[in-house]
């Protein structure tokens, strides 16, 4: 399960496994071991990749399916675009 998630969210953010490893100043095949369910993530890198993707550790571990957006360097008009954008999905979500 943690291993969907780190490559559907590095894949979402356009980054190959080597971009990811750079970032965590780790090797690319620690990245690839990840992904294919080899090996797993130490808490500190857990962490880590939790901020990088801004989720939350319970999202990578599939402990919750809510994925959080941080807008906080946003204006207030942003983030009522944002609310609005999200109001509208839900509101208009096929059944």
């Amino acid at each position: 399960m943690i291993a969907d998630k780190i490559k559907q969210l590095r894949v979402s953010n356009n980054m190959t496994q080597a971009d990811l490893a750079k970032k965590l100043n780790i090797t690319r095949s620690s990245v690839n071991a990840w992904e294919m369910g080899i090996s797993t993530p130490s808490t500190a890198y857990l962490v880590e990749l939790a901020e990088l993707f801004h989720v939350s550790t319970d999202y990578l571990l599939g402990l919750s399916n809510n994925v959080t957006l941080d807008i906080s360097s946003l204006s207030e008009q942003e983030i009522k675009i944002v609310y609005d954008l999200v109001r509208y999905f839900r509101e208009n979500k096929c059944s």
